[in-house]
């Protein structure tokens, strides 16, 4: 077998030819090597002269050096298998270009043979015979090399990389469970537990996840020594050797889920969540409910760090079909966040990660609102951001000069500091484009499951906000702070920043005040306000369908499946477009098939 031809993005402009070295075999490792690499230091200054890297089956890019806006940042070492050079004498050439820099109009690309991404922790669990273990060993023995090629490659585009390479993924903490106000809820969900899952001990396995659970008496470091090796009362770990052996990160996913239960009132210690106040998330939500009890937020699980707080609660059902109406778990990283299509990421410090149940009775208009529920947790969100302060939602008390905008379906885009010069830019949203700058920034994403458990939906809905974040793009807190220099030059009052515990438990209580009325009139109630924060209303923007092109303006959407109604500009036709379906860029004024 062999893939041939053109290829539709181009980036490099010659031919790229393999295998680079002979015994490629797909779908297999039989083929793979460790292969040398030496480096251009001077294009990749801070980089090391030659390093190791992981190959199967790459190929070489064939006279790489003789095209323009192209540069070779590093070269094979030993003799290939096959010509890469179209130029003369193939043994005299020096190119063997394995890893290249290619300008591609405004921006540019790393392309490479060999897998310097690969990572032998990647690598480890693949159950191979002793030619692959003396590979990975090699592989191990420079790895740091490797790592401090891969961090020059990422500079040479221009990107903010850690400067400590041998920063590894954070380990899983363990989740604190609690409803503080009303501590019986969690006895009673740690009984049901007990009574209907099968426990062995203090441990459960669920469809994807392995719990332990603990008595808030218990001392953490009591069950966390046997999966943090030496780490106790702050010690550091001590280097793993570098052995095939010991070389490994932690799955997150495989690792038990310690979960310490909060039943009799109590907290844990500060010290132990040195990155979230329970303390302050309770005090604020029951001000926001004036001591009554909601829906939303009462039991609340933090953890410091986790895989994914939306996998935590969607693939363990036999859980999640005992936990009450607005379970809510948050954290401070997630190191397998989800979104849509499956991507996955490590979010930092900064970001606040959330996930909320919410379970939705069968009845005639049930489908109705489990399709339209992202637009109303969508709209809680961008509105507890433009009331922060106020104990009610649309009453701003500066936060609302604030210049977030809703895209269609539910994610909330910030205007950039830079271009935010006065008050009135926050209304300047038929041009988002300057140049080739986008004016609008991502602070909040979110992605909705649901199951059909106990005879009811379990919509569990999970979202994230760039709260306080200084990368990879841009904060709630770093659009303030430029909001409250445009303030000063006006002789107001500086606003405090956004907190993590105060804007979970107003989002809490505007959802809690939402879905009281969503659940009786569905999203119609809802479509003025939502219209009021979004950026298409009489949109002009182009439908790519078929090979066909039309030019049409966005008016709104349906209530029923939140279907984005547009109106031919040609013709007068109505069309309805779905969010799953179509990917709406604001930016190019394109609305696309997705494929």
């Amino acid at each position: 077998m062999e893939v041939s031809g053109p290829r539709e993005l181009g980036f490099f402009p010659g031919t790229n030819r393999g295998c680079a070295f002979k015994g490629f075999v797909y779908e297999s490792h039989e083929g793979a090597r460790a292969v040398s690499l030496d480096i251009d230091t001077k294009l990749l200054p801070g980089a090391p002269a030659s390093t190791c890297s992981y190959y199967n089956g790459g190929g070489v890019f064939v006279d790489a050096s003789s095209y323009k806006n192209v540069e070779v940042l590093a070269r094979y070492s030993d003799k290939l298998d096959i010509q890469h050079t179209d130029k003369g004498d193939s043994e005299s050439s020096t190119d063997r270009a394995a890893v290249v820099k290619c300008k591609v109009g405004q921006g540019e690309a790393i392309l490479t043979g060999p897998h310097p991404e690969f990572t032998p922790s990647i690598l480890k669990s693949l159950n191979e015979g002793p030619k692959f273990q003396n590979m990975l060993k090699t592989l191990v023995d420079s790895d740091h090399s490797r790592k401090l090629f891969l961090k020059s490659c990422l500079h040479k585009l221009g990107l903010k990389v850690n400067e400590n390479v041998e920063m590894t993924v954070p380990r899983i903490t363990p989740l604190y469970l609690s409803s503080h106000l009303d501590p019986s809820v969690v006895t009673s969900i740690a009984q049901e537990m007990k009574e209907n899952l099968d426990f062995k001990g203090n441990v459960f396995e669920d469809l994807n996840d392995t719990f332990v659970i603990h008595d808030e008496t218990e001392n953490d470091s009591e069950y966390m020594i046997g999966e943090r090796g030496s780490e106790k009362d702050g010690d550091i770990p001590q280097t793993l050797e570098t052995s095939p052996d010991n070389f490994h990160e932690e799955d997150p996913n495989a690792v038990p889920k310690h979960i310490k239960i909060f039943s009799q009132g109590n907290l844990p210690d500060s010290k132990l969540t040195p990155y979230f106040n329970m303390s302050i998330y309770f005090a604020h939500l029951q001000r926001y409910f004036k001591g009554k009890v909601g829906q939303f937020g009462f039991v609340l699980g933090y953890g410091e760090v986790v895989s994914s707080t939306s996998t935590l609660m969607d693939k363990n059902p036999n859980w999640l079909r005992h936990l009450p109406q607005g379970f809510t778990l948050t954290a401070t990283t997630q190191v397998s966040g989800r979104g849509r299509g499956g991507n996955v990421w490590i979010n930092p410090k900064g970001v606040m990660a959330l996930s909320v149940l919410i379970k939705i009775p069968p009845s005639q208009n049930s489908t109705v609102s489990v399709v339209t529920l992202q637009y109303l947790c969508g709209l809680a969100l961008i509105e507890l951001i433009l009331s922060y302060g106020s104990d009610d939602p649309g009453l701003g008390v500066g936060y609302d000069d604030l210049p977030v905008r809703l895209k269609w379906p539910n994610d909330i885009y910030i205007l950039k500091s830079e271009f935010f010069n006065k008050l009135s830019d926050k209304d300047e949203i038929d041009s988002t484009m300057d140049g080739e700058d986008e004016k609008y920034a991502k602070v909040s994403g979110a992605m909705v499951n649901s199951q059909f458990l106990n005879g009811q939906f379990y919509i569990v809905w999970g979202g994230g906000v760039n709260v306080s974040n200084t990368a990879p793009t841009t904060s709630l807190n770093i659009v303030l702070a430029r909001l409250n220099e445009i303030r000063a030059e006006s002789g107001l009052p500086p606003l405090p920043p956004y907190q993590h515990e105060i804007l979970l438990a107003k989002f809490m209580y505007t959802l809690d005040l939402f879905y009281n009325v969503f659940k009786h009139s569905g999203l119609t109630p809802f479509l003025p306000l939502y219209y009021k924060r979004w950026f298409h209303s009489n949109q002009r923007v182009r439908l790519l369908t078929g090979g066909m092109s039309r030019e049409v303006l966005v008016k709104g959407i349906t209530p029923d499946y939140g279907l984005l109604i547009a109106e031919d500009v040609a013709n007068g036709d109505i069309l309805e477009l779905q969010p799953d379906g179509n990917s709406f860029d604001i930016f190019k004024g394109l609305v696309y098939k997705k494929r």
